[in-house]
């Protein structure tokens, strides 16, 4: 483990030094120190690092439920419901033609539906602190949109989950799906109506005391939600967004800060591990393909995002791009596909096609005013792609 932070440690202050931002040279570290690269062997067996991998994506995910406020979801429910929905239509429906475009089969188009369809929250939340846009207009929609996906995403593996296994059962996937969907319910009525107490039962002077809290709170709904068939990480955002509102919401988001950052590199390297390069030669024109749809499709998504919202151009390249990256579901569907004895190329395609938009997408959100001078009115007068304020 301590050989994992100062890897990941020396490769982005290098990194730094020439404006590269830190996540894929984080997952960078992890593939040349892994099992599947020539050399130093760092860890031999990924599984080593699982827990404090899940971990920090735990705390990334809280730390997003943090800043996102139930204001913003009370406001403007409808405007993030029909931008998470165009966004999910475009690249699930693309991701989904590209399946069937390959040949590989009905469940292989599935998997590759939700593998191209969902955005990483890690990665998202990651870009969004590190580039400091959280108080941007844009971010909102950003957020709104990570949302709407991570409740298609439960909803998702519940209904994929027979269809991989043979089963032939649709009451046992509608029972799965609704068992999840009532959890995520639950979460929301006490984020809503709860804050209250909430407040009362986690305020403290004692900042040991509140980190020791607010910790346990969001490890343990993070695990019951896993065994309600919802992804841990959106159990530790819907704790975020329920604190977040109480009085100590404000300390919490500077104390966890650290605890996000360092485990947050450790997600990322573990995810580097994972990696074979052997494999990815195989499928580099199938990646290269599904890269440009995933682009094409949000660009689509990021110009009618901006239209609901009112949005320039450089908002939309930054929706585009910040939306760009792939990661932590889709190695999750990898991992169900090659356990359903699916085409062994879906593998080393998934982890191709991770591993280039996790290193596109950073470098594409840092630069995004260059992609906002080709969007309409980005070469209007005045700056480029400036937001537009949203009208009451």
């Amino acid at each position: 483990m301590g050989g994992a932070f100062l890897a990941a440690a020396v490769l982005a202050r290098a990194g730094a030094r020439i404006g590269l931002p830190t996540i894929p040279l984080f997952i960078l570290a992890g593939t040349l120190l892994g099992p599947h690269t020539p050399g130093i062997v760092l860890v031999a067996d990924p599984h080593d690092l699982e827990m404090l991998a899940a971990l920090g994506l735990v705390l990334l995910l809280f730390y997003l439920g943090l800043e996102f406020h139930l204001d913003d979801l009370r406001t403007g429910g409808r405007k993030m419901m029909i931008a998470g929905g165009v966004y999910l239509a475009l690249n699930v429906g693309g991701g989904l033609g590209f399946g069937y475009a390959l040949g590989w089969g009905t469940p292989e188009a599935l998997v590759l539906a939700g593998v191209l369809g969902i955005s990483s929250s890690a990665i998202v939340t990651k870009v969004l602190v590190d580039l400091g846009r959280l108080g941007n207009p844009e971010t909102r929609p950003i957020l709104g949109i990570i949302v709407v996906e991570d409740v298609f995403l439960a909803l998702y593996l519940a209904a994929l989950q027979p269809v991989l296994s043979g089963a032939d059962s649709v009451g046992a996937a509608l029972l799965d799906g609704g068992k999840a969907f009532g959890f995520l319910v639950v979460l929301a009525l006490v984020a809503r109506f709860g804050t209250r107490a909430l407040s009362r039962l986690i305020r403290t002077e004692n900042d040991e005391l509140l980190v020791i809290s607010f910790l346990g709170v969001a490890v343990f709904v993070a695990g019951v939600s896993e065994w309600f068939g919802v992804a841990d990480a959106i159990g530790a955002f819907m704790v975020g967004l329920m604190l977040g509102g109480t009085s100590s919401g404000e300390r919490i988001r500077g104390l966890v800060s650290p605890l996000r950052d360092a485990f947050g590199a450790i997600f990322f390297f573990a995810f580097g591990l994972s990696i074979d390069p052997g494999d990815l030669p195989s499928v580099v024109w199938p990646v290269l393909a599904a890269v440009a749809v995933t682009a094409v499709m949000n660009v689509f998504a990021g110009l009618a995002t901006a239209k609901v919202y009112g949005f320039g151009p450089l908002a939309v390249a930054n929706i585009a791009t910040t939306l760009l990256a792939r990661g932590e579901f889709a190695l999750i569907l990898a991992a169900m596909a090659a356990g359903a004895g699916l085409d062994e190329r879906l593998s080393p395609f998934i982890a191709g096609y991770v591993l280039v938009l996790a290193v596109l997408a950073p470098l594409a959100a840092s630069r995004s005013s260059w992609p906002a001078r080709w969007l309409p009115g980005g070469k209007s007068g005045g700056r480029p792609g400036r937001a537009v304020p949203e009208s009451p």
